[in-house]
Parts: structure tokens; C-alpha cells; sequence
């Protein structure tokens, strides 16, 4: 039994399909693709775990930040898994087949919500709390990165900004927990 996503991602699909579609074939400017494309790599794991790694370094209390960002990452890939394979949303690519152009491999086939802007948010809002000199290079890196997973077609709008969302909440979560 193939599960079935909520009817409300129907109507959003319906609803951003238009913009996915112009925004994807933006994509075809090799340029482009190759920036968004390589904001998307980082945003898998390097630049993250680059950070965490690189904490003694920042801070005095480095090794403390190095538990809480890898305690709060890693809470965070639970439960955004969790979310993902309930909620069942098709990437625009494969929903709208040769209408919105995918412009790098998916590992998975749901798009319901961005991993990668969760994380970029997280770790923004974690930058910002703890080595807020940071943030001219982690803000547009994060921009550039919810950016790139609708460019090249792996996810809707929603999805970066239900994604954007769950980053701050995991975020806020950690700061209040670990400080």
C-alpha cells in the first residue's frame, strides 16, 4: 500500500508548481546551477559538521558547544525522519515529471520539509548566540543553501519554510536547554 500524503500538500502543490517550475529552469544557466549545486553539497553535512569540529577553536567553552550542537543535530535528524516518512510529500520533480527540472540527484523521494534549511537555521541561530561574528559568512551560506533546494527541484517553497521553521524550533530548544 503506497502511503498517501495529506490533502493539504494537493492543494500547495497545485499552489507553487508555477514558481518551482520558473525557478528550476533558472538552472539552466550553468553558473547558477553549478553556485546552487554547491550550496546544496555544503549544506549536506561539510560545513556543519566543519563547525561543530572547529568549536574548541571559537570559544572557550568549545568542547561544552561541541556536545550541545551534535546532541541537538542529532535530535533534529530524528525527528525531521520521523516527519518526512509520515508526511509522505512527493519532490516537485518527480509530481510535476518534465515540468519542474531537477538539477542534482535526491536521495529519497519526499520532499516534506527541507533538511538542509533546518539545519542551515539551526546552526544560524546557534552562530548567532555563540559566535555572532560568524554570521556574515553562515547567513548567506544558509540563504543560498534553502535557496538551492527549491532551484534545483528537490523541494516547494513550503517545504524550505516548514524546514526554516522546525531549524529555529530545534534551535530555541537547545538554547534553552543547554544555553
Amino acid at each position: 500500500m503506497r502511503p498517501r500524503p495529506l490533502v493539504v500538500f494537493d492543494r500547495l502543490d497545485v499552489l507553487e508548481w508555477q514558481l518551482c517550475q520558473r525557478v528550476t529552469h533558472l538552472t539552466l544557466y550553468r553558473p547558477w546551477r553549478l553556485t546552487l549545486q554547491t550550496a546544496s553539497k555544503l549544506g549536506d553535512w561539510p560545513v556543519w559538521v566543519l563547525l561543530i569540529a572547529a568549536q574548541p577553536w571559537l570559544q572557550p567553552n568549545g568542547a561544552w558547544r561541541i556536545m550541545q550542537y551534535s546532541a541537538i543535530a542529532l535530535f533534529a535528524v530524528a525527528i525531521y525522519k520521523l516527519v518526512k516518512t509520515r508526511m509522505c510529500r512527493e519532490r516537485p520533480f518527480i509530481t510535476y515529471l518534465g515540468g519542474v527540472h531537477c538539477g542534482e540527484p535526491a536521495r529519497d523521494k519526499y520532499s516534506f520539509p527541507s533538511g538542509h534549511t533546518m539545519h542551515a537555521v539551526m546552526f544560524s541561530v546557534l552562530v548567532a548566540a555563540h559566535t555572532p561574528w560568524l554570521l556574515p559568512i553562515v547567513i548567506p551560506l544558509s540563504l543560498l543553501i534553502a535557496v538551492s533546494r527549491v532551484g534545483l527541484g528537490l523541494h516547494y517553497v513550503s517545504d524550505v519554510i516548514a524546514g526554516a521553521a522546525m531549524g529555529y524550533g530545534f534551535a530555541l530548544l537547545s538554547l534553552y536547554w543547554m544555553g
